[in-house]
């Protein structure tokens, strides 16, 4: 294995959930030699390089307080099914785990029961893959009622596969008849049961919570509100851009997942517009497929967003991989990367050089006005204003123009403007009438010429 030492200062400095130290852990980045398809380009996964990947996964493992002691790549010709990597490897890590008092293991790929068990058994340690890093870490963040719910699903049907691992303690039962009996069958299938019949208590239950979410979205229709969602890969800085445009204090720290839950916050844009922002949960390469379909009500917002800002971490390395993934996510959506609402926001332009700085710059403005990215700082409040600009531009565009006229005395209609349109200007006509300017989109630009036979 070829072992990557962590900075140790990294590990005492990284953002915790409870600040409790949960383990020492080994990561382990496996990496299949293989070449790319003919023809072909590599899946957005493959782009990336494997000491990017060791890196990611050394993220997910501090951001649930695991103290990562060593990490390294695994190179495999192939995939073992009986311990995904070969033999001499599972016996070095064994070595490595037993010198540096690890206690927990983590494979950032996916593991089938069997493979787990018999890492287990050979190192003689806890061993996480991919997805229960992930379902880990999703567990501890998620904070409301339909976020748990979603996680304990997706961790339930997860768990459902995995009842075969270890049963010693119930040898002394058998189920079935004679010798198609195995030990511990009996309880296996009971607790196989009690899992299936949580499950489908849950969805019941997030049945429940999608229509009331989608009450709030009907009624949120009935006002003049836009909805401007943000997404981006994990980490892109999403939380603090969110808290800088709207003063919010959404959790924001330099982890991955630091918010789960969906979170929506009204402004009010420089011309008096009200838009309703909302901070969705943050993209991953290779996400759990049972988390994909979990998580799809928090997404949501995003397909009924008016606007939608894709946050990227232009300073990664892997900034155009992180593109491709949640374009990929985004598609499965129905939004395509072309879609006119869609604006491209560049982040962390405060963690580049001079030259790095000047070459983001350059490329932003080379791009067409209508795909034209907008590069900025969240932290430092940098290019803000830009972004307020292009989401009022973008709005306007879909909108209407009217020229209502009314009555002084008409209180009940001005009040009924402004509660469905977006009244932009207001002037005293020469006949002792208002002129009222206003904009709409429109359903409601209809409802306003019927109202006032504008």
């Amino acid at each position: 294995m070829e072992v990557r030492r962590r900075d140790q200062r990294a590990d005492r400095l990284s953002p915790t959930a409870s600040g409790v130290e949960t383990g020492r852990a080994i990561v382990i980045e496996p990496w299949l030699k293989k070449p790319p398809p003919r023809g072909g380009s590599r899946s957005p996964a493959d782009a990336r390089t494997p000491e990017a990947r060791l890196e990611e996964a050394v993220g997910l493992a501090r951001a649930i307080d695991l103290t990562v002691v060593e990490s390294g790549l695994v190179t495999l010709s192939e995939i073992r099914p009986a311990t995904y990597i070969g033999k001499g490897k599972v016996d070095e890590i064994a070595g490595l785990a037993k010198s540096v008092s690890a206690s927990i293991v983590v494979m950032d790929c996916p593991l089938s029961p069997v493979q787990q068990r018999n890492l287990e058994k050979a190192w003689n340690t806890k061993v996480i893959d991919r997805t229960g890093l992930i379902l880990e870490i999703f567990g501890r963040r998620a904070r409301t009622r339909e976020g748990a719910l979603q996680v304990e699903l997706a961790h339930l049907t997860y768990q459902k596969s995995r009842l075969v691992r270890s049963w010693t303690h119930l040898e002394r039962q058998r189920g079935g008849f004679g010798f198609l009996g195995g030990p511990g069958e009996t309880q296996i299938e009971a607790d196989r049961r009690v899992i299936e019949e949580r499950i489908a208590r849950i969805e019941v239950e997030l049945d429940k919570v999608k229509r009331t979410r989608k009450l709030h979205r009907d009624s949120r229709k009935r006002v003049p509100y836009p909805i401007v969602a943000l997404v981006g890969y994990t980490n892109a800085g999403k939380s603090t851009l969110f808290n800088r445009m709207t003063a919010a204090r959404v959790l924001s720290a330099d982890m991955l997942f630091a918010t789960l839950d969906p979170t929506l916050r009204a402004i009010e844009l420089p011309h008096g517009a009200r838009v309703i922002m909302s901070d969705t949960v943050g993209f991953i390469s290779e996400l759990p497929t049972m988390l994909v379909a979990a998580f799809r009500a928090t997404l949501e917002e995003v397909i009924e967003a008016d606007v939608i800002l894709h946050v990227r971490d232009i300073s990664h390395d892997d900034s155009e991989a992180q593109l491709r993934d949640v374009e990929k996510v985004l598609s499965e959506l129905d939004i395509a990367a072309t879609d006119g609402r869609v604006i491209e926001i560049w982040n962390k332009l405060d963690r580049l050089d001079g030259a790095g700085r000047e070459r983001v710059l350059n490329l932003a403005a080379r791009q067409t006005s209508v795909r034209r990215p907008i590069p900025v700082s969240a932290l430092t409040g940098e290019g803000i204003d830009r972004v307020v600009d292009a989401i009022e531009a973008r709005l306007s565009e879909s909108r209407l123009t009217l020229e209502v006229s009314i009555d002084p005395a008409d209180g009940a209609g001005l009040s009924w403007l402004y509660r469905h349109s977006e009244v932009l200007v207001k002037d005293m006509r020469d006949d002792g009438r208002l002129a009222v300017t206003v904009r709409a989109d429109p359903d409601n630009a209809a409802r306003v010429r019927a109202r006032f036979n504008s």
